[in-house]
């Protein structure tokens, strides 16, 4: 039964939230440094959300924070360690999550933690570190059509600052912005691209290949691949499948709210085509991979 209480504490403002910005800057930074100096003592996630970007997984995090059996992160949905924060160590990153006695006394069943960081899926390092550090962690991916992921993220990029292009000019530069950016990644673990982590609006989107590499490491018995348009349509039934994929209790949230969708224009219907036309093969190579059509395309 879905305990009203955990819904209601998801929406409601806390003291936290209202809280000035400098001042939650110093909480967070204290709380860090406790939370390494006790990492022994803390949980490791038992799965992870790795993308896509803008797929939807917000909402998915959301909706799996609040069952009864889990217990989130301490700060953030995402902590991008095994992306851009690799160098801190694994101390740093178990810091970020519960201690285990406090959790096992918090939850009635078996407690799991986990984050979700869209960018782990398309970073050419994070999931082989993954399978190095977490190697009985599980994987969950949502997938949404590519062309509309493509200008979401453009969109989502621009209002925080990190792109000024139009979207068709940002599609016409993304080759040369991304040249070179994997292979200087690969040479250097420690280098952060700008561009590959906030301009691949066309890379990110060819999913086969980041499955295959995904399957490779980890196993494909211990990934979860959703489509965002089936979740959102379907919402309880696809909620309830990932839950038996996680090992978790059948349970449903008090409803499946949608996050960080952002109005936005039509897309130039030359645009369109112009992209559908290029993830054609990619989502031909996708249904292949998955043995069945993905969401956007039923």
């Amino acid at each position: 039964m879905t305990d009203p209480r955990r819904g209601m504490a998801a929406r409601m403002p806390t003291m936290r939230s209202r809280a000035p910005d400098e001042v939650k800057a110093l909480g967070r930074r204290v709380a860090r440094g406790v939370g390494r100096a006790t990492a022994p003592a803390r949980m490791l996630p038992a799965f992870l959300v790795v993308g896509a970007q803008r797929a939807g997984t917000t909402s998915l995090h959301r909706a799996l924070m609040a069952h009864p059996d889990v217990v989130p992160p301490l700060f953030h949905k995402g902590i991008h360690y095994f992306d851009v924060a690799y160098g801190r160590g694994m101390r740093w990153y178990r810091g970020h999550f519960p201690v285990t006695a406090v959790a096992r006394r918090r939850v009635a069943g078996l407690p799991q933690t986990f984050e979700s960081s869209g960018y782990y899926m398309h970073h050419p390092l994070a999931i082989e570190r993954i399978a190095a550090d977490l190697p009985d962690v599980r994987l969950v991916v949502m997938l949404r059509d590519p062309v509309e992921r493509a200008y979401s993220a453009h969109r989502h990029e621009c209002a925080r600052g990190f792109d000024h292009l139009p979207f068709e000019e940002a599609l016409d530069r993304e080759p040369e912005r991304l040249v070179g950016e994997v292979a200087r990644m690969r040479a250097d673990p420690s280098y952060v691209s700008v561009s590959h982590r906030h301009h691949s609006y066309v890379d990110r989107g060819q999913y086969a290949g980041q499955l295959v590499r995904m399957f490779d490491a980890v196993g494909r018995d211990r990934v979860h691949v959703l489509g965002s348009e089936d979740f959102f349509e379907r919402p309880e039934e696809e909620f309830a499948r990932l839950l038996d994929f996680l090992g978790l209790t059948r349970w449903q949230p008090d409803g499946f709210e949608r996050w960080n969708a952002r109005p936005r224009a039509p897309m130039a219907a030359a645009t369109r085509a112009r992209l559908e036309a290029h993830f054609a093969p990619h989502d031909d190579a996708l249904a292949r991979l998955l043995g069945y059509e993905p969401s956007w395309r039923r």
